[in-house]
């Protein structure tokens, strides 16, 4: 459960069992929504509530309140411990006790699946080929019959059972009606209307046929149609199982253990018992066991399990370094900068959970649709069969017709629609380094026509040098200036920031920079502090333009399309330090695959017009605006809304906070600040921004599946409960037909799995 300051609102999950149908979600979200302050979304296809509740709140009474509904409810059981290696105890990511009932589960309904087929398959022969039809046929087919229609069928029956209980029906009602109805009026036309004779045939048509004379049994539909919703539910679990794959592999991407430096051995333990601080070594083939900075060694990382990237990365001494990275190359000493829930891996893992827990708006409308759906069934089943007794109908057709109406119609295709589709998207965008926070991102993703985006460490690596360091003649002089600049540059985050100290620490190795007080930054101005008794300020060129040589420094920075800074230091300028920053490999590319996807770029940098207008030039950018401050940036994006525009904007750094949240969709490079990630809607793990085209494409693809499922969902009940009512469909056809339905749409989630954007990589190929 997680929960925040006093009014604020807590979250917690829930294991929902026993929901079979949209019906059911339908069900246990208005049951939790009766009390006061509580709200929920309940996945079908992973069978989890995520519900939102005054922090007051006991999540024992969210329990409850399941439980009202008639079904099933628990927390999920915290993580265990991590043991020793080789106790024979070790838990990795993903792995728990929950797995043990999951598995058992799965067993028993295999085996009631196996025991069904042995005995339905015999029943089906005899009664569908009347040359296979011995003496007393029958008997022995109603026999078999029997166990199938109590035992096999005694999930649907104590289901459905249990929500009458609670004056509510699903899909289990319905098969429960079906399997009841089929079974018992076979069983009065054996004892009491003539079935039962010793010498009866009875002839077989896949469509209900009239009044022949014949006395008929229906024991081949009361054994079909748990047999064939048996199969379908164990194809479907299994089906939804490989939607979650990505988040699984996810989990399991950790290393267990880890060799940590002690002195001059090391010592394996478990990676739950590494501390901050700690460093530990990554030999050759083994994962880093989480995120840090490298102390000693080089070597290449393959992070292709973590972010997408094909390519290895080179790493040294200061380079930061991700859990679950495979270090290709040579010996590394890595020191540890996060550990559990703080690494990169463990907030992927977090994002996409979150993503997989929403609802899209299609699918909400489906869920209610459900609710009412198996009610409207029932009186129309009913009214059916009264209809046809009424026309004078042979009362065996009557109720063939009133059984197939209520094994043909399902509501479980509607309740799997998005949340498969969601399952396999989200996953698979994790795996292609693109994290989205739920439905409302994908469908936000599909509609946006305008990008805006940044420039520092969004279309540029972000990854600033000093070029040139120039002082005025007669003031505090170069090597001062720079020291004093480095000094108070050591609080920025900002790239800029963060290079200026770096050189300085560098370029000034004798004298270590002094430390900073009363530090300021001011997002798209710049930094102040005090640094040994001076104010100095790091600060972006105003409209005053400073004495030679320095504005020649100045226009220098601007023709080369490098950034340029002022060093003030107590109201004096002191020197213009420039800095550059090189584009990211495949800018243009990005920039050009977002054209060809209908969207419109825009820059908006807090640099100067001069390098704004060479960035542009380079990418093939038309609308420049330069100098933005955060405010200026939140404020375009409020004037390209105001227009009518879609706005998406891409940005890293505190600067783009507020333009993020404000934007219609906000996307954050992954090696941007938290702020910037924080107010994102989607973060792109890898660094290549095409990873931004390749997430247009995968929400357009991920909300066309699901409007594909949802038309086929609906189209199926459309199309066969008016069948099923004027008498075309057999018990047994409607049976496998609602179990076809279900793995249709499952099926057709599934291909998100195996979707790829190397196709869209070519600007000649054809744009989807």
């Amino acid at each position: 459960m997680t929960a925040g300051p006093a009014g604020a609102v807590a979250t917690t999950d829930l294991i929902v069992g026993g929901m079979t149908c949209g019906a059911c979600v339908n069900r246990v979200e208005k049951r939790l929504a009766r009390l006061d302050g509580v709200s929920a979304t309940v996945n079908l296809a992973t069978g989890r509530a995520r519900v939102s509740h005054p922090p007051e709140l006991d999540p024992s009474d969210l329990v409850a309140a399941v439980e009202r509904a008639g079904f099933t409810a628990e927390l999920p059981a915290p993580p265990e411990p991590e043991q020793e290696p080789g106790d024979g105890h070790d838990r990795g990511p993903g792995e728990g006790h929950d797995r043990e009932p999951e598995d058992a589960a799965g067993r028993e309904e295999r085996r009631r699946l196996l025991v069904t087929a042995l005995l339905a398959l015999p029943v089906l022969a005899l009664s569908m080929v009347p040359a296979l039809q011995f003496r007393n046929w029958q008997w022995l087919c109603f026999a078999l019959a029997a166990p199938v229609a109590v035992w096999s069928s005694w999930p649907f029956h104590s289901r459905a059972l249990r929500g009458l209980r609670h004056s509510a029906a699903t899909m289990d009602t319905l098969v429960s009606l079906g399997v009841a109805a089929a079974f018992s009026w076979s069983a009065y036309a054996l004892f009491l209307g003539g079935a039962g004779e010793p010498g009866m045939r009875m002839p077989f048509s896949l469509l209900p046929s009239a009044d022949t004379g014949a006395a008929h049994v229906y024991l081949e539909a009361a054994v079909a149609v748990p047999l064939f919703v048996l199969v379908g539910r164990l194809v479907e679990a299994r089906a939804k199982h490989g939607t979650g794959s990505a988040l699984r592999s996810l989990a399991e991407l950790a290393a267990k253990d880890v060799a940590v430096r002690e002195g001059d051995g090391e010592r394996r333990i478990p990676v739950a018992r590494l501390r901050v601080g700690q460093v530990f070594t990554v030999r050759p083939g083994e994962k880093v066991a989480t995120d840090g900075v490298v102390v000693e060694g080089s070597s290449a990382l393959d992070l292709s399990l973590v972010t997408g990237e094909s390519e290895p990365v080179e790493v040294g001494p200061g380079s930061a370094v991700v859990g679950a990275a495979v270090n290709s190359g040579g010996l590394l000493l890595v020191r540890a900068t996060a550990v559990g829930a703080d690494t990169q891996l463990a907030r992927i893992t977090h994002l996409v959970t979150e993503a997989q827990a929403g609802k899209a708006r299609a699918q909400r409308v489906a869920d209610q649709v459900a609710g009412v759906f198996v009610p409207v069934v029932l009186a129309l089943a009913v009214t059916v069969l009264g209809f046809w007794l009424g026309a004078g109908a042979d009362a065996q057709a009557a109720v063939t017709v009133a059984v197939a109406i209520l094994v043909v119609a399902c509501p479980c295709a509607l309740g799997l629609a998005t949340p498969t589709a969601l399952l396999a998207a989200t996953g698979r965008g994790a795996q292609l380094g693109i994290l989205v926070t739920g439905p409302r991102a994908l469908e936000a993703l599909r509609r946006i026509d305008t990008v805006v985006l940044d420039k520092t460490g969004t279309l540029t690596t972000g990854r600033m040098h000093v070029t040139q360091v120039t002082a005025v003649p007669g003031g505090i002089g170069r090597e001062a200036a720079l020291r004093l600049a480095g000094a108070v540059e050591q609080g920025s985050e900002h790239p800029l920031g963060r290079a200026i100290a770096a050189y300085a620490g560098k370029a000034l190795p004798v004298r270590p920079l002094p430390g900073v007080t009363d530090f300021t930054a001011t997002p798209g101005l710049g930094v102040s502090g005090g640094v040994e008794s001076r104010r100095v300020e790091v600060r972006a060129p105003g409209d005053d333009s400073p004495a030679e040589p320095l504005s020649t420094a100045l226009a220098a920075a601007e023709a080369a399309a490098h950034t340029a800074v002022l060093v003030r230091v107590d109201g004096v300028t002191e020197a213009v330090i420039a800095l550059g920053d090189p584009l990211r490999p495949g800018a243009y590319r990005a920039v050009e695959r977002l054209r060809r996807l209908g969207l419109r770029p825009v820059l908006a940098t807090g640099d100067n017009a001069a390098t704004a207008r060479a960035v542009a030039a380079d990418l093939g950018i038309s609308e420049i605006h330069a100098r933005c401050t955060p405010q200026d940036k939140a404020s375009l994006v409020r004037e390209l809304r105001a227009r009518g525009r879609r706005v998406a904007v891409i940005g890293d750094g505190v600067n783009d906070a507020a333009a993020l949240a404000g934007a219609d969709l906000g996307i954050a490079m992954a090696g941007g600040t938290d702020a910037a990630i924080g107010a994102a809607d989607v973060t792109l793990v890898r660094e290549d921004i095409e990873a931004v085209a390749d997430a247009v494409r995968l929400a357009r693809r991920t909300l066309g599946t699901i409007r594909a499922n949802l038309v086929w969902a609906f189209g199926y009940n459309l199309v066969t409960v008016p069948l099923a009512a004027t008498g075309w469909l057999n018990p047994m056809v409607a049976a496998a037909a609602m179990s076809v339905s279900s793995l249709l749409v499952v099926g057709n989630s599934l291909r998100l799995r195996g979707w790829q954007p190397s196709a869209s990589r070519s600007l000649t190929g054809r744009q989807t």
